[in-house]
């Protein structure tokens, strides 16, 4: 889920390429509402979200019954700060923007 709807097709098409099921959205209300019916295994999430911003997603989600999966921020927010309000909210995974794919992979593989 990326508000930027050119680097979030960008990573669609890459997860389809390692022939992952993926779906996107970009906002937080649709994140909410598509998680609850597609039960997603990994959230890549962006915490830039217009509506509610990623953070509040993570904590929504994390509130759910059926967990919510591995959870991992795809941000441009990489300070020590923006790490441990990550870490609060319920994500398990950290990654700043851009993301080098093999660490992406690696990550979706359970390698890291």
């Amino acid at each position: 889920m990326d508000d930027n709807a050119d680097a979030a097709e960008s990573l669609l098409e890459l997860l389809r390429l390692w022939e992952y099921e993926a779906c996107m959205v970009h906002d937080g209300a649709s994140a909410l509402a598509e998680a609850r019916t597609f039960r997603p295994v990994v959230i890549l999430l962006d915490i830039g979200l217009p509506d509610l911003d990623g953070y509040e997603v993570a904590v929504r989600l994390r509130q759910q019954g059926w967990g919510g999966g591995m959870l991992v921020a795809l941000t441009g927010f990489g300070q020590d700060e923006d790490r441990k309000r990550a870490e609060d909210a319920g994500f398990d995974r950290h990654l700043t923007k851009p993301v080098e794919p093999h660490t992406l992979l690696a990550l979706l593989k359970g390698e890291s």
